[in-house]
Parts: structure tokens; sequence; C-alpha cells
């Protein structure tokens, strides 16, 4: 399993020797930010431990976020181009339709893999109260729900739109159940998980419907 690391992820405050864009300051609290909300949860997280282990002051810190809601609706949206980011890189390397889903799906279940934290906040979506912290998750399954689709799609041209989403919507669910069952069964690998999707998938991907 492994997580991001920035200057006092590690619990302590960040080091501050050398200077800082704002971008890159950006990017440590967000890594910090992800680490406490994952550890703690939503509630329980507190503003002034996310600024101890960042190294800034408190004020500071609502000045790039403006909220705990904010820098939570930060660390989602990064966490959905990140995921945007690897499906994506998965398909370009697909030579076939089978391959092109068998490669995303293995992407989607590496990346939970990869971003522990950044999973840890998508499951917990329960935890997560603000309407805009659970719109901002639902946009995250919209956008896979669409990229999956556009990959079917392109497997079978011949199926209409509403079935294209549906088996979307359907993949997507399938997707997230079997990384919640996964942290029961830790011998099912990323490849595993695919392996069972797959099985149930490919027969909508090469017979008649």
């Amino acid at each position: 399993m492994t997580a991001r690391h920035a200057d006092g992820v590690g619990g302590g405050p960040a080091k501050t020797h050398r200077k800082l864009s704002r971008a890159q300051r950006e990017q440590q609290i967000l890594a910090v930010a992800e680490q406490v909300f994952a550890a703690d949860g939503y509630q329980a997280s507190s503003m002034d431990e996310i600024a101890r282990r960042v190294g800034l002051s408190k004020p500071m810190l609502y000045e790039y976020f403006g909220s705990k809601e904010g820098l939570l609706l930060a660390c989602l949206e990064r966490a959905k181009r990140e995921l945007l980011d690897a499906t994506t890189a998965a398909a370009a390397d697909a030579a076939g339709p089978e391959q092109l889903v068998h490669d995303c799906l293995l992407a989607f279940f590496t990346f939970g893999d990869e971003h522990s934290l950044a999973w840890e906040l998508l499951r917990n979506e329960s935890a997560l109260p603000a309407a805009s912290v659970n719109s901002g998750l639902e946009a995250i399954r919209k956008q896979q729900i669409q990229f999956t689709a556009d990959l079917l799609g392109a497997a079978r041209p011949d199926l209409g739109a509403d079935r294209l989403e549906a088996f979307a919507e359907a993949i997507i669910g399938a997707c997230e159940r079997l990384a919640l069952w996964r942290e029961q069964q830790p011998d099912i690998t990323p490849e595993k998980a695919t392996e069972h999707l797959m099985a149930l998938i490919t027969p909508s991907l090469t017979q008649d419907l």
C-alpha cells in the first residue's frame, strides 16, 4: 500500500527551509489533509492539526482553501483528476476493445491500491454530511460512468446510448463493490479483481444483445 509523501505528512510540522511556490504549497497541504481526513474522518479532523503538520498558521491555511469543507473538496477534485488520468493512460495503450476495458478496470483497482488515502476518502462518503461534498463524490462517479460508456461505445458501436449508459452504471457500481470486497480479501490482487469483472463483462462485448 503506497501513500503520498510531502513535507510534514509523517506527523510532525513540515520543514520550512526552502521556499515553495503557491502551487507546490497547495499540493503539500492537500497531501497532508488527505492523510488526516483518511485517518481521523472528516468530522474529527482538525484544521489546527493540518496546519501544524504543514508548518503554516491556521489563518494561512484558510487563505488557501477557505474552509475545511473547501479543503476536502480540493482533495476530492485532485483524486478525480488523478483517477481520470490513470484510466485515460491505460486506455491509450490498449490494442483492442477487450484489452481496452480490461486495462481500464485494472487501472481503477490499481489506483485504489496506490492511492489508498484518496480511496479512503472516496469510500467513506456516508461520513461526509455536506451536500457540496457529496456532490463532489458523485461528480467523480459520473466522470467514470461517462468514461466507461465511451469505452463500451468504442467496443460496441451498435449498442444504443441508453444501454451503454446502463452498462456503464452497472460496471462502475460493480467496481466500487469489488474494491470494498477486496478490503476483506487481501489475496485478491487488482489483476484478479479485473479477471473476475471481465468474466462478467466480456459477453456484453462479444455477443449480440
